[in-house]
């Protein structure tokens, strides 16, 4: 085996494996290929800035995990995997933007090379990184059936060890971090590019805990900081005008460390904060109180959703969709694990070490606001906010 400094050790890789085929065996498919690099990373400690071109990891129906890709990724892959050479897998640099061959023509060689030609292969066809020309390869090369497999790898990570809550919890450090640099910088006139710099300087910089100090991560998704009536918007990023005076701004960010994420957001007002946004505020705070009261092992994310919105309910605010989302390793674009979602009608039971993002912002015509919550369902009890940081409204007069 290579000597890597692996994040895990290898019997939890063993545990996930298992894990994985298990369901495998259930579903009728007897090779696996994830695309999804939170999976790769997740199964084989591949870590690597390559998910823009065709990769995976397979899973066999016995032995390691394989690493397939380009040739100067799988160089990455020796530092990073725990598998042997023979399990490190990589296609030459003409399949690279090339109208005449194409990475899956080559996947399937090895397919076939391994004895598995004939097998039933599942697929992550509903993810950010298979595209349709690659399953439409796939197909015409591969001798044996092909099924969808989109989230099988992803549901076994819903429920975190010991380990990976190790991390979060650093990963929440980090975000604390960077809230309280944020109310530090954030004034009239100052240029919102230079927030965005202090966001990603303090996020990359880490923090300390009784072990020293760590670093932080890239996180999946960049900051998002709009202000005022952008702010109504959920997913804009930053510009390079100074902030004006009263008015709200919205900081969605996220810890990460070993690419386990923690997000948190907070919102900073300018001066006096309107009436309907401080009573926004309040029904807000009153809503994530009996939000989290609902999270609880053996309660259902339904239960957290329905919780929340009686309380928008009663007091007359319309708000649609979900608010929340599980959350853990991951890789750009996106920090949610796409399994369950903080919605009403998702009847998920809540497992102790599940953890997700409770995401439940107002974003109204004319303002936005998000106060939000990463949390930990506990084996007993109320969910556990993973981040401290003052739950309310920030205003600077």
């Amino acid at each position: 085996m290579p000597d890597v400094d692996l994040p895990f050790t290898r019997a939890e890789y063993a545990f996930r494996l298992d894990a994985v085929r298990a369901v495998m065996a259930d579903q009728g498919i007897e090779v696996l290929l994830c695309t999804d690099p939170s999976n790769m990373a997740w199964l084989s400690g591949y870590d690597g800035w390559s998910f823009y071109v065709h990769q995976g990891v397979l899973i066999g129906p016995t032995g390691d995990p394989i690493f397939w890709g380009r040739a100067m990724d799988a160089v990455g892959a020796t530092k990073t995997c725990y598998m042997g050479a023979d399990d490190i897998i990589g296609y030459s640099d003409d399949h690279v933007m090339s109208t005449s061959l194409h990475a899956m023509d080559h996947l399937a060689r090895l397919l076939a090379e391994r004895g598995w030609g004939g097998l039933t292969l599942g697929v992550e066809m509903e993810n950010y990184y298979y595209s349709a020309r690659a399953h439409a390869v796939l197909s015409a090369a591969h001798q044996g059936q092909i099924i969808d497999a989109t989230a099988l790898v992803n549901w076994r990570r819903a429920v975190k060890s010991d380990a990976e809550m190790a991390y979060m919890r650093r990963a929440a450090l980090i975000v604390e971090r960077m809230h309280e640099r944020i109310l530090e910088i954030f004034e009239p006139g100052v240029r919102k590019n230079e927030v965005a710099a202090e966001i990603y300087r303090t996020g990359i910089w880490g923090a300390e805990d009784e072990q020293g100090a760590f670093g932080g991560d890239y996180t999946a998704l960049c900051p998002l900081l709009p202000t005022g009536e952008e702010a109504a918007a959920a997913h804009l990023t930053w510009n390079d005008k100074p902030v004006p005076n009263n008015s709200g701004t919205f900081f969605e960010v996220a810890g990460c460390h070993k690419r386990y994420h923690v997000p948190l957001c907070r919102t900073i007002w300018l001066g006096t904060p309107p009436k309907d946004v401080a009573h926004a505020e309040q029904v807000v705070l009153e809503g994530i109180d009996d939000g989290i009261n609902a999270a609880r092992a053996g309660n259902t994310a339904g239960d957290v959703a329905r919780a929340f919105y009686a309380v928008l309910k009663k007091h007359g605010i319309k708000r649609d969709g979900r608010c929340g989302y599980p959350i853990g390793i991951s890789y750009p674009p996106d920090w949610g694990e796409r399994t369950y979602s903080i919605r009403p009608s998702d009847e998920t039971v809540l497992q102790p070490n599940m953890t997700f993002h409770f995401m439940p912002a107002l974003w109204m015509p004319d303002w936005g606001l998000e106060i939000t919550e990463t949390l930990r369902i506990r084996s007993s009890g109320a969910a556990e906010p993973l981040a401290d940081v003052p739950r309310k409204l920030f205003v600077k007069p």
